[in-house]
């Protein structure tokens, strides 16, 4: 029985003792906070991250804004999100080999170059054709998936196991202040100064975490008898269960960044607090979830972030409204991150360390890829529909992955809090 009473066995996963120095932990007695969650290596990892995030962010709605001022309609403007994301969905599924082969500093420096590189072409070039644009997107594309793969399995790799979603939780922390900062920034620069500004701007942003890989892990860390493969993880349910609830999420996540500034025509500036203000309630969510589910279990937050989530997108129904779009933006951005710190924390925990690499991988082929769809698609249905309908019928979608939430939280295998006061050890859960 685990710590809430449920079987182990009601899973597809076995449970497995990690001993007190791998938890991190000077003793069998001793708190998770006494063990060191910053290292000089993860601290690292969060430089490069934050640089990179705030490149990728800065113009997640820009670019957008940017191919239809040149005249594209709003269908050229769901593609060029949508190339960004697939592209990052075909990188992800090749760098964990590439990582495995030639090492973390030599694959994490080749992605920040083709993360930051092309917006300095494209601010020199200054073509908004739809067709540089995408070419642009989909080389960037391809080095975001190697920093967030890379970046994300280092941080697995280096938290202590006992403050694992605390540790998770200050990582959403770090990705999630260039979204608070630079998701509406982006948007009003490109307003006030130019294009080629936030062009440059992001480019220098991704590549200047070039001057602190020296001291990053060179290989891979692998604990355990190997690494697990993308199918195993996928043949187990307890991993796909989180996947599918967080991927609903997502997908929505990718229809509010890029169409939120084109539907709502009030004021610019009602935009830009709205991005802002679901920026900062979803980075407040996701590091709460992770010290809640430190202490209480993570399985349990999945159903309530889903129906939080499609609530704030519901309230979207109501974009003319500026003060319904603030609430639909609180309400999203809590959904979200509670979301994603949940999901991943789960199956982190799920496959233990010789799957991490395979969790993050999951985790954000399920982000990048759901974020593609749902910018591609939503913006052929909401020329179709309208914005209003458009995101009621995106609300409808997100909550069919009620059914794999319920199903989690009834079988699913609930985390033993790490602090239990009957002294058991802490558990990682592996692969049947």
């Amino acid at each position: 029985m685990d710590g809430r009473g449920t079987p182990a066995s009601a899973t597809s996963v076995d449970t497995v003792p990690v001993d007190d120095a791998a938890a991190g932990k000077a003793g069998a007695g001793a708190a998770p906070a006494r063990s060191r969650l910053v290292t000089p290596a993860l601290a690292r990892v969060f430089v490069i991250s934050a640089g990179a995030m705030t490149s990728f962010y800065l113009l997640l709605s820009v670019v957008p804004l940017y191919v239809t001022s040149g005249g594209a309609g709003t269908g050229s403007a769901g593609m060029v999100t949508g190339a960004l994301l697939f592209a990052t969905v075909a990188g992800e599924l090749v760098t964990p080999r590439l990582a495995r082969r030639f090492g973390n500093r030599w694959v994490l420096g080749a992605g920040l170059v083709l993360l930051g590189a092309p917006l300095l072409v494209l601010a020199l070039v200054g073509s908004s054709a739809v067709a540089m644009v995408l070419a642009v997107c989909v080389v960037r594309g391809l080095g975001f998936a190697i920093v967030v793969i890379v970046s994300g399995s280092l941080v697995a790799s280096l938290v202590p196991p006992a403050r694992r979603g605390e540790g998770l939780g200050l990582y959403g922390i770090v990705v999630g202040v260039p979204s608070v900062v630079a998701l509406p920034l982006g948007v009003w620069l490109a307003d006030r100064i130019g294009f080629a500004t936030v062009f440059v701007a992001g480019g220098v942003a991704a590549v200047s975490g070039l001057l602190v890989l020296p001291g990053l892990p060179c290989d891979p860390s692998d604990d355990g008898d190997g690494p697990v493969g993308l199918l195993d993880g996928l043949r187990n349910a307890a991993v796909t269960r989180p996947v599918l609830v967080f991927s609903a999420t997502a997908l929505a996540a990718g229809v509010v960044v890029s169409f939120l500034p084109l539907a709502v025509t009030a004021s610019g500036a009602l935009v830009t607090l709205a991005l802002l203000v679901q920026a900062v309630s979803a980075t407040a969510s996701r590091w709460w979830a992770g010290r809640h589910g430190d202490r209480h279990g993570a399985a349990g937050l999945l159903l309530p972030s889903l129906i939080v989530g499609a609530a704030g997108v519901a309230t979207l129904v109501l974009v003319a409204d500026a003060v319904a779009v603030i609430v639909a933006m609180i309400l999203f951005g809590a959904g979200f991150g509670v979301a994603q710190n949940a999901s991943l924390s789960l199956m982190l925990e799920r496959v233990g360390p010789p799957g991490y690499g395979t969790s993050n991988a999951l985790w954000n082929l399920a982000y990048d890829a759901s974020m593609g769809l749902g910018a591609a698609g939503f913006g052929f249905v909401a020329a179709a529909t309208g914005y209003p309908t458009g995101f009621a019928l995106v609300a409808a979608l997100m909550l069919t992955a009620v059914v794999p939430a319920l199903r989690d939280r009834r079988s699913g295998a609930p985390l033993r809090p790490p602090d239990d006061r009957r002294g058991a050890e802490p558990e990682i859960r592996t692969p049947a």
